[in-house]
């Protein structure tokens, strides 16, 4: 389990990684964007995100 957990992880920071390397200003105009976005949205697409993981880890599974 803890090698698939590292396996997801590292996924996860290729994925991450890859908008702004391969869009640096446009992540940077984002990042800014996203400064001015109250917690309450922020909090709101965070748990939308995690249950469609959860979900489709579900389905996976």
């Amino acid at each position: 389990m803890w090698e698939e957990l590292a396996q997801a992880f590292c996924l996860l920071l290729i994925i991450e990684g890859l908008l702004p390397f391969l869009y640096p200003e446009r992540w940077r105009r984002l990042v800014q964007r996203l400064a001015t976005v109250d917690n309450r949205s922020l909090r709101t697409a965070g748990l939308v995100s995690m249950l469609a993981g959860l979900a489709l880890l579900y389905l996976l599974r």
